[in-house]
């Protein structure tokens, strides 16, 4: 448990440096560059996303203290075998499978509403910038359900959480605007910045597209995948216009109540839950198609 909690063994710890001087880069490449084309920083955002980033440390600290048990559990008394750690190859079979699970849970999140609404915080800037990037929500309670496999596939939990901070600081860098398009092969296999400005668009046709975290190759084999064809318009559908804390991490949450205690039946309570954001009872669908008489 000591080694899990370490913060000193998390990758996301020693990236911080690096976080905050990207960040100075990027803002010195927007001032003295000439970027027309991207929507820079304003110091509200860019500080809310901050704090926000702040919070999130706390909250995946909680996150991993409570799956550690479980995890350690399968890991000693199911698993039929142990992976080691000491090889190459090892590493490449963790990272690649943490960063496929990272696809599993990241299209949950956006395609079930109770998914949503704790993902939402991390999308409501206008902005793509690395500050960004800090931005993530204070609730990840299912990344645990979907890192399940591993443990049961003989992969240490510390291993896990290792492999999940790799992933973190790798997304870092693909919320930026100030890269443009990288060279085919790589474009092709990784997730890019071009790729990312897609996911982050609000446009119907990159809605819900390219929920890589390292490897872009998921979204190719899942039929996820949407290349950038202009320059997206970043946010929310419906904007939450708030800089307030905990309107943007649990905003959805008090709507998603509001639905919940108001649904018909058991089955609609159900849909809210798990269907897609955009989804309603067909009571609501058919209410909204009947004219309204004069």
């Amino acid at each position: 448990m000591r080694d899990v909690l370490n913060p000193w063994a998390n990758p996301v710890t020693w990236a911080v440096p690096f976080f905050l001087l990207f960040i100075g880069i990027e803002l010195a490449a927007l001032k003295w560059l000439d970027h027309d084309d991207v929507t820079g920083y304003a110091p509200k955002d860019a500080s809310t996303s901050i704090m926000m980033g702040l919070g999130s440390l706390a909250s995946t600290l909680a996150l991993k203290a409570a799956a550690f048990f479980v995890y350690i559990a399968l890991y000693l008394y199911v698993a039929p075998w142990h992976l080691p750690m000491r090889t190459w190859w090892s590493w490449v079979l963790v990272i690649g499978g943490v960063d496929f699970a990272y696809y599993w849970q990241h299209r949950f999140v956006h395609r079930a509403r109770v998914g949503w609404a704790a993902h939402q915080a991390h999308h409501s800037s206008e902005y793509m910038n690395f500050g960004t990037a800090l931005r993530q929500k204070w609730n990840p309670w299912f990344d645990f359900f979907f890192w399940l496999p591993l443990p049961l596939l003989g992969v240490a939990p510390w291993a896990i959480y290792f492999a999940y901070g790799i992933n973190l600081v790798y997304q870092f860098f693909v919320h930026t605007e100030t890269i443009k398009k990288l060279p085919r092969p790589v474009e092709f296999l990784f997730n890019t910045p071009s790729h990312h400005r897609v996911h982050h668009g609000s446009d119907p046709i990159y809605l819900d597209r390219n929920y890589a975290g390292i490897l872009i190759i998921w979204d190719r084999m899942f039929g996820t995948f949407q290349p950038e064809l202009f320059r997206p318009n970043y946010g929310l559908v419906h904007p939450v216009d708030s800089y307030n804390l905990i309107t943007l991490q649990y905003g959805h949450y008090a709507a998603l109540w509001r639905d919940l205690r108001h649904a018909a039946s058991w089955r609609d309570r159900l849909g809210y839950l798990f269907m897609p954001p955009e989804w309603q009872p067909p009571s609501a669908r058919t209410a909204e198609a009947e004219p309204v008489s004069a």
